[in-house]
């Protein structure tokens, strides 16, 4: 399998069941491998007290508390199931990211090929206690994390039975400057804990995630949406459609363009060897027994004749028939 391309609806849904589903037919249509949701129960997610990030009041009308807000975006266990199935219809992989306990027992039952872990719950243990006792693989975010929590994170979920583990680069961000990416970072990961890397993207646009693809990353997930203009946490920092589309076209061309790292003549190439390389070929009229020299032959397209790399074999050598200028020897 190629790249791993997670299309995050998130609650970019608002609520609605019927936009949930026209998101995953445009995930569909655009050719990602999955599309991911979140699932939750927002009075085990958070007090009633907590207050919404910078970003969530900017994007969102009421200054209301985050409990309320989440609570305007959540889908019903049922609507997931019917979601799955819906996916599994369209054709495309369905996941969905647990929040809190209750909704990760939930999500356990959906045969999920994977759990997908979000950046915020990096260091609850109860979570990646479970989640490793699925024995179920895991990709997990490390936005607003650093090597120790992260260590620590990876060293939960294998000691209670977690088969394998990818990591995701990220900045908790929404949209993240581009001078925060810091996509390097995915060198780092890779190298301190010999896993496969990827990168979650919040930047605005779709040139951070196909550069992450060029650097190594093997799974990619970016939010999108179906308007941006919509009313939620999460909208403004995500791609519409079409832009998603064109993210998978261009992942998809960079992924072959990578390449295997050998070096070799191409098929596509062979046809244009002959015509762009040279020959050795005669720089004057040359009579049969003339001695080669630098001065009576030269170097010119096209390349069916003599290699030129044979150069200091020839000089010195006799014709052995009449050269007209541009023969080639």
């Amino acid at each position: 399998m190629g790249v791993c391309i997670i299309a995050e609806a998130g609650v970019n849904h608002n609520g609605d069941i019927d936009l949930a589903k026209k998101m995953i037919d445009v995930a569909s249509d655009a050719g990602v491998d999955y599309v991911k949701f979140q699932t939750f129960k927002s009075e085990n997610l958070v007090t009633s007290t907590a207050s919404k990030a910078e970003y969530q009041k900017e994007n969102t009308k009421n200054n209301d508390s985050q409990l309320s807000m989440l609570k305007s975006l959540e889908l019903t266990q049922d609507d997931f199931s019917m979601l799955k199935d819906y996916a599994g219809k369209q054709k495309i992989g369905f996941i969905s990211t647990p929040f809190d306990l209750e909704s990760l027992e939930f999500l356990s039952t959906l045969n999920m090929d994977f759990w997908k872990i979000p950046s915020g719950e990096i260091t609850n243990y109860p979570y990646l206690v479970r989640i490793g006792k699925t024995k179920m693989p895991v990709i997990m975010s490390t936005g607003m994390s650093d090597i120790d929590e992260i260590r620590d994170a990876i060293k939960v979920l294998k000691e209670n039975g977690c088969p394998d583990i990818k990591l995701l680069h990220c900045n908790t961000m929404y949209p993240t400057p581009f001078e925060d990416v810091n996509l390097k970072a995915m060198d780092t990961l890779k190298n301190e804990f010999n896993v496969e890397v990827g990168y979650s993207d919040h930047t605005t646009g779709i040139e951070v995630p196909i550069a992450a693809v060029s650097l190594g990353a093997t799974v990619i997930e970016k939010h999108f949406t179906l308007d941006k203009t919509m009313e939620g946490p999460d909208h403004a920092a995500s791609l519409n459609p079409d832009e998603l589309k064109a993210m998978v076209s261009a992942i998809r061309n960079i992924e072959k363009a990578l390449g295997t790292g050998e070096k070799i003549v191409t098929e596509s190439e062979k046809a244009n060897k002959a015509v762009a390389r040279k020959s050795i070929v005669a720089a004057c009229d040359i009579k049969s027994g003339d001695i080669f020299t630098e001065d009576n032959i030269t170097t010119k397209r096209p390349g069916t004749g003599i290699n030129p790399m044979r150069w200091e074999t020839v000089i010195g050598t006799a014709a052995t028939k009449d050269y007209k200028k541009d023969d080639l020897i």
